[in-house]
């Protein structure tokens, strides 16, 4: 009996580094389409990770199911609307999954809680995020899922050696569902380079915040800005200027950070220091509040749950930053993946050197604070100082 699926990879090193970027669980959700593997990953309802393995990044990619079997594997309801096929779905260990892979060679210059290590050259991981890339080249990693309910099968052959590796697979929620972003009722839409955002993220890490707000306005300045609070020291903000003087339209060169120290007589004064981050910040900057915010959009979230998204920007070539009235946040990273000839070369993507492999994206949301959290969780901070 054939098995429901599988597919072959020349380099795992690609799903290695799209799949850590949703690390921040322990266990994934995993849907088999046509298409390729989805990869969901949650935790608490309030922040989700998405990961898409396009067919494309398989050099065989075979499904064998109809799509009245997909809805009879996953026992689809009988009043199902037909034309919405349900395909195969179960969720695996994610941690275990990346464990595999490492142990059949795949090493990454980071720290152990995953995030790049900074005292390393800066280069995309996605090139040399391994030691020994050459090593990887004459392998073949083979993913196949026989039947519902069987385990997830992972084997690498090399050199005629095969190791296999079946990961125990277990059954997905009913409920389950995506964190809803109304793309019909997008308020922001800002594109800007990820490291931009990663270098954001990290200098307000350093005041250890609890919450991150964010701060948009087509009209005033700020016009786009990041701020800590809530934390035990001061409240950092990170701002990014647009030049309105550029006709193209581009974002300007600027980018600064303002401390606000309380002073010994109560009072409180402003230490702002800037430096020019970039050429350009942001490519698009689309900010259209609906009129009962007024002309700045100001939304607060988890400063802990968006630095899980801190692997994702790490390593992407861009972030596409959107919000929509609800509140929801969406961060969608573009990675750039190197083909094998790239890799081998070892030469870190960027000054000039594109990538020719294929693009992938990694999308994160995350569930707004209401305003009562946000005051509740600030005010936690200063009791417990």
């Amino acid at each position: 009996m054939e098995p429901l699926f599988t597919c072959v990879s020349n380099n795992a090193h690609h799903l290695y580094t799209l799949l850590s970027c949703i690390s921040f669980a322990s266990k994934a959700t995993v849907q088999i389409t046509p298409e390729g593997l989805r990869f969901s990953a949650e935790e608490g309802r309030v922040i989700q990770g998405l990961v898409f393995l396009d067919r494309a990044l398989f050099t065989s990619y075979t499904l064998n199911t109809t799509p009245e079997q997909a809805n009879q594997e996953t026992e689809a309801p009988h009043d199902e609307n037909p034309e919405e096929l349900v395909y195969p779905q179960f969720v695996v260990s994610l941690s275990a999954l990346l464990e595999t892979l490492k142990i059949f060679g795949i090493n990454e210059l980071t720290e152990p809680n995953g995030v790049r290590n900074t005292n390393l050259p800066q280069t995309n991981p996605a090139s040399s995020a391994f030691s020994a890339p050459a090593l990887l080249m004459d392998r073949s990693c083979t993913i196949q899922y026989a039947a519902h309910g069987a385990p997830l099968s992972i084997a690498i052959d090399e050199a005629g050696v095969k190791t296999t590796c079946e990961l125990v697979t277990y059954e997905a929620e009913d409920d389950e569902s995506d964190i809803p972003l109304q793309r019909n009722s997008i308020i922001m839409k800002i594109i800007m380079r990820s490291a931009w955002l990663h270098n954001a993220i990290s200098e307000l890490n350093s005041s250890t915040p609890t919450i991150l707000k964010i701060s948009a306005s087509a009209k005033r300045e700020p016009y786009f800005a990041l701020s800590g609070a809530g934390g035990p020291f001061s409240e950092s903000t990170v701002e990014f200027s647009v030049d309105q003087q550029n006709n193209e339209g581009d974002a300007s060169t600027q980018a600064s950070k303002t401390q606000k120290v309380q002073a010994d007589d109560g009072t409180s004064r402003a230490r702002s220091t800037r430096s020019k981050l970039a050429p350009t910040v942001t490519e698009t900057f689309l900010v259209t509040p609906p009129s009962s915010m007024g002309e700045r959009i100001n939304q607060s979230y988890r400063f802990a749950l968006i630095s899980k998204a801190a692997r994702a920007m790490a390593v992407a070539n861009k972030v596409s930053i959107r919000g929509d009235r609800q509140g929801v946040l969406s961060l969608q990273f573009m990675i750039e993946l190197e083909d094998k000839d790239s890799n081998a070369t070892g030469r870190p993507v960027g000054a000039g050197i594109r990538p020719t492999g294929p693009v992938c994206f990694v999308d994160f949301r995350f569930v707004p604070l209401l305003d009562e959290e946000a005051a509740e969780m600030e005010m936690d901070m200063l009791v417990n100082d």
